[in-house]
């Protein structure tokens, strides 16, 4: 009956393609070892992985030992590695769970990576699902945390989320299935196993049918969950507006939301804001242009009618050195060319291009972010403005100014602000011999932050 079901669900959710090579994660449980045992008698073929996390001391020899056992007599691979959990969850300043968490996953990923496994599965079952939704309602949630856990996300699978705990010692049982049980989900230690032993079974009293009433409520709430990220995506697309990398939405918009923090809160979650972040966003809406609000990933500006969002570049060098006969260089958020003409050209004036005396330019050039301090005497005009006051008259907000790729002569002389305006100094004329253009390209790629 169970194998039945297995098939179905597989079916159902599409987890699997004739062309996947499987990799299944054993710990030796009764969850994990069913599932092996239903894969095997479904025909699949399949590697095994087994994390040793090396905090049950013997036992967690006893669980290798016995994943060892199991992946002979089934004459699978198996793949297993020991980790200092210990260490890492100090080292990051994370629980042991998350640490753990984040070990598998990563092994997970490299095994992935170097055998061609293209799907993982995990034996998750409805319990846990349960216990997850109850979890995130304690701590706090969106709608998305009431969905539980998904069948399918990314390489991962969950091909037991049909059945219950109760049917699967049930299998286990009826099968006379060997397995290895761990001591630390007999504890109360940490909040799922406080929300399995003491609070799903008083959940049941009140409601025998639990389970079945959870998932149906999960479904209830995936579905919901569809409808708003369409609600969502339609807003997106029309508020939102990309320049060069920036996100701009007019706050009146944002004022106009409702019901304003859910649609906020949505729309900001692909930048990774957190909800007090969002809060803080929505209660000042009328503050002043400067004013930034930082994510892990992002920064929020208010700049006069708008909010910016751009992505907080990772840390680069300050500089990068252009040496003569090098066409072309990587900036940031695009690509800097140049190309050398003997005779003077039919001027374009385009805001990407420059067209420089070549015989003024002294190799290596530099290009490099704007600093204080910085003065150049703009293309027509005769005197030195400051690039800070330049910036000010092209009413450029904080994270384009941060952007623009500055030129620099090996004189220390400003030669062009990418894409704004070159140096007067450095302009062709009927003298010129040879003219060197240069030309900066946004690259596409970088625009798309989600």
């Amino acid at each position: 009956m169970i194998l039945s079901q297995f098939k179905d669900f597989i079916h159902q959710h599409q987890l699997i393609n004739n062309d996947d090579k499987l990799l299944l994660a054993v710990s030796g449980g009764k969850d994990s070892v069913l599932m092996a045992h239903l894969f095997k008698k479904a025909g699949y073929n399949f590697a095994i992985a087994h994390c040793n996390f090396n905090l049950r001391g013997e036992e967690s020899q006893r669980d290798a030992s016995f994943v060892h056992l199991l992946s002979s007599t089934f004459d699978v691979p198996l793949h297993t590695k020991v980790f200092d959990t210990i260490t890492y969850s100090k080292v990051h300043q994370i629980s042991i769970q998350m640490a753990a968490r984040d070990l598998r996953y990563a092994w997970f990923e490299e095994l992935c990576e170097e055998y061609g496994f293209t799907k993982i599965a995990i034996a998750h079952h409805s319990n846990d699902t349960i216990e997850t939704v109850l979890i995130n309602l304690t701590r706090g949630t969106g709608i998305a945390g009431l969905h539980g856990i998904l069948p399918k996300k990314g390489k991962l699978i969950r091909p037991l989320l049909f059945a219950t705990s109760e049917e699967i010692e049930a299998e286990i049982e009826k099968e006379n299935i060997s397995f290895v049980e761990d001591s630390s989900n007999l504890t109360t230690k940490y909040a799922r196993n406080k929300i399995r032993s003491l609070v799903i079974p008083v959940l049941k009293e009140i409601n025998p049918n639990l389970e079945q009433t959870f998932l149906n409520n999960i479904e209830r709430f995936s579905e919901t969950e569809k409808i708003l990220n369409k609600v969502v995506s339609e807003i997106r697309n029309k508020i939102f507006k990309l320049k060069d990398g920036i996100y701009y939405i007019n706050k009146v918009h944002f004022k106009d939301l409702d019901p304003q923090k859910l649609l906020v809160t949505e729309l900001l979650a692909p930048f990774n804001f957190s909800e007090g972040v969002v809060d803080l966003i929505i209660q000042n809406l009328e503050k002043p242009s400067g004013t930034s609000f930082y994510s892990p990933s992002h920064r929020l500006t208010f700049d006069r009618d708008n909010l910016l969002i751009s992505k907080i570049m990772p840390e680069l060098n300050p500089l990068i050195i252009w040496h003569s006969g090098i066409e072309e260089i990587d900036f940031l958020n695009g690509r800097m060319q140049v190309r050398l003409t003997d005779s003077l050209p039919l001027l374009e004036f385009k805001s990407e291009l420059a067209y420089i005396d070549l015989d003024a330019l002294v190799f290596p050039l530099i290009i490099r972010n704007w600093e204080h301090g910085d003065q150049f005497i703009p293309f027509g005009m005769n005197n030195y403005k400051k690039l800070s006051d330049f910036f000010i008259d092209q009413k450029l907000p904080v994270p384009e100014k941060e952007r623009i790729p500055i030129l620099v002569n090996g004189n220390g002389d400003i030669i062009w602000v990418a894409g704004l305006r070159q140096d007067n100094r450095y302009k062709v004329s009927k003298a010129t011999k040879k003219v060197a253009i240069f030309e900066w390209k946004i690259n596409e790629s970088t625009k798309l932050f989600y």
